[in-house]
């Protein structure tokens, strides 16, 4: 058309433009068509392992809250029943005083478990301040208290009265003849009031050097 306005010089850049963009396009792939359709189906398959997963989490992220509720819940009932129990168990013990368990966090999936105990004639404190003696008298305390609420058929006190003075460890072996109406004590010990409490003595001699005899005795007979 003789009234269109050329401008060749425009049309030249134009070209060399167009040209720059066919080459960096590179050969053309005529498989690209079914490369598409494979890549296509690798997509939707890779979405379904997704929602899979993502159901799979959620599915697992609601258990752990049901968990994480229950262990809760069931910590503190347990909770609850140790401390109720150390409060009747420490008295006999100790001949008064007072004892119980402190949270030392809020988080009950985080938290410890602090002692605190009161021997007669004195403040309450930590276990950690209590003498040597206090604290073996607490310790079994807890033991107790623990074990009167899951009792085993038999249990084995391996000189656990060994810190305990006569008057202590009275107390002691008279609490121990009352739980043995539930359980079965082995009780290894060197202490004489303890082994007067037993119904049954097995003591270990050694009447030869390297020879170690068994002697059995009724005490009940």
């Amino acid at each position: 058309d003789s009234n269109t306005d050329y401008n060749l010089e425009e049309w030249k850049k134009r070209e060399v433009n167009i040209a720059r963009q066919l080459d960096r396009m590179g050969p053309i792939n005529m498989a690209a068509i079914d490369q598409f359709k494979d890549y296509e189906e690798r997509s939707s398959y890779l979405n379904l392992q997704k929602e899979d997963l993502m159901s799979a989490l959620d599915t697992l992220s609601e258990a752990i809250k049901k968990i994480d509720k229950d262990t809760k819940e069931r910590f503190k009932e347990t909770f609850d029943m140790i401390n109720e129990k150390l409060s009747e168990i420490f008295p006999r013990l100790f001949n008064g005083g007072k004892a119980y368990l402190k949270l030392t966090d809020k988080d009950l999936l985080k938290t410890g478990i602090e002692v605190f105990a009161c021997p007669p004639g004195k403040k309450l404190t930590s276990i950690n301040l209590l003498s040597g003696g206090e604290k073996a008298l607490t310790a079994i305390s807890l033991l107790f208290s623990l074990f009167s609420l899951n009792p085993a058929p038999f249990c084995m006190l391996d000189e656990i009265d060994a810190p305990l003075d006569d008057i202590n460890l009275d107390r002691f072996c008279r609490l121990l003849t009352d739980m043995s109406t539930k359980t079965q004590f082995i009780v290894i010990t060197h202490k004489k009031p303890t082994m007067e409490y037993v119904e049954q003595l097995i003591g270990v001699t050694m009447g030869e050097q390297g020879v170690s005899k068994i002697v059995n005795v009724n005490l009940n007979e």
